[in-house]
Order: C-alpha cells, then sequence, then structure tokens
C-alpha cells in the first residue's frame, strides 16, 4: 500500500518534466503577419496594387485599412496587416496585427 501511494505522489511531478524542445516546436501558422518590410510602404498613397503589394510582402491574408481619424477594434489578429492612413490617403504606418 505505501509503494502505491508512493508512486502516485510522484505522478504529477514526471509530468511537470516532460518539455518540448525548440527544435520540435511548432512553428507560426501559414499567413502570420511579419512587420520586417512594411516600412517601405510609409508615404505611398493607398490603392488596391499597393494593398497587394502589402500583404505579399508581409505574407498576411487579410488587410485593414484604416483612415485618419477611425476607430478601430484593438483585438490582435496573427494574419492581418493594419495600414493607418493620413488625411491625403497615404500610408502614415503599416504593422501585423
Amino acid at each position: 500500500m505505501r509503494l502505491l501511494i508512493a508512486s502516485l505522489a510522484i505522478l504529477p511531478l514526471t509530468a511537470c518534466t516532460i518539455a518540448q524542445s525548440d527544435a520540435t516546436a511548432p512553428g507560426p501558422p501559414a499567413g502570420t503577419c511579419h512587420n520586417e518590410a512594411l516600412g517601405q510602404f510609409a508615404g505611398q498613397p493607398a490603392s488596391q496594387a499597393l494593398g497587394e503589394r502589402m500583404l505579399r510582402e508581409s505574407g498576411a491574408r487579410t488587410i485593414r485599412w484604416v483612415p485618419k481619424g477611425s476607430v478601430v477594434t484593438m483585438e490582435f489578429s496573427f494574419d492581418r496587416v493594419t495600414v493607418l492612413l493620413d488625411g491625403n490617403n497615404k500610408v502614415e504606418r503599416a504593422s501585423c496585427g
């Protein structure tokens, strides 16, 4: 009986020692946006062609255009690029999310 109780007491501790190495960790989901290439679009006029380039360069699946003074939700979406526009409809800033 003591052996059974001791075995059961150790069981939760063994679960804590199992860890996944970085080599087997899953990568980012397909369609994940990457910020690195988005800075080059600042100052350019918003257009469908520019949006397509931004999606291609960032790897994002969707784009959210935000005109100056607009209100947007703050939820993060890993597959979206958000483009803030100035009063002249030019890209002020673009970032993932």
